[in-house]
């Protein structure tokens, strides 16, 4: 029998509705761009998503993450200047594509009830972090755990959620007036959906699509087919 004052509880399988709720949130999960409504999310509601972040693993149990909630219209504005400009560097990188690049819409920054920014704090844990003394970038994987589980439970409670990445660092950094040693990591918007595509938007529109499982599962180490 387990001694219930080492802290461990029993293990097993969920019940088979609560596993398929599981599974159906991975699956169904889309990143919002523009289904954004302009309702916003009940206090509670954003409570609970948080809270499901910051119940993410993290490397040496250093919980190197911030959450920067955003709301102000005038602070809003300038963070989507900044997703502008980079915005067309990043149009410049795809010239034979760019008619399809130009009619995605990439963001929600303005629409969406509540814009959220992710940080890594990678000084949290001291100089020593265990589980970090030989991969430095682990700090970040944790972060970037926190975003995912915040995205599933907003599926689950019916909050849209998408992630901005065509920013500068340094404009995030001086807008949000980051210290040095933090981080960027996940830029969300988040609000009400009441339609979301039945598959990855990029999918649907044409620019990529997703692989097949069967093609990405290797074993025993990386191997490399023959030469035809």
């Amino acid at each position: 029998m387990t001694d219930a004052a080492d802290g461990l509880a029993p293990a097993g399988p969920f019940p088979p509705a609560d596993r398929a709720a599981v599974y159906r949130a991975i699956r169904e999960r889309r990143d919002v761009r523009g289904q954004f409504r302009p309702d916003p999310i009940d206090p509670a509601t954003l409570r609970r998503l948080l809270q499901a972040a910051h119940d993410a693993p993290s490397v040496g149990l250093s919980q190197p993450w911030n959450f920067i909630l955003l709301r102000d219209p005038a602070l809003r504005a300038r963070l989507h200047a900044a997703f502008q400009t980079a915005n067309a560097e990043a149009a410049a990188r795809f010239p034979d594509r760019a008619a399809l690049y130009s009619a995605l819409k990439l963001e929600g920054i303005l629409q969406a009830p509540l814009n959220l920014c992710i940080t890594c704090d990678r000084s949290r844990g001291g100089d020593h972090v265990l589980g970090r003394t030989h991969d430095p970038a682990t700090d970040l994987y944790s972060t970037a755990c926190a975003a995912q589980n915040l995205a599933l439970a907003a599926r689950a409670e019916g909050i849209g959620v998408g992630w901005v990445s065509i920013f500068r660092q340094d404009d995030l950094r001086r807008i949000l007036r980051l210290p040095d040693h933090v981080v960027p990591v996940a830029y969300l918007c988040l609000g009400h959906v009441t339609e979301l595509y039945r598959q990855p938007e990029l999918q649907a529109r044409g620019w990529a699509k997703r692989l097949p499982l069967e093609d990405l599962i290797l074993e025993d180490g990386w191997k490399t087919p023959p030469p035809a």
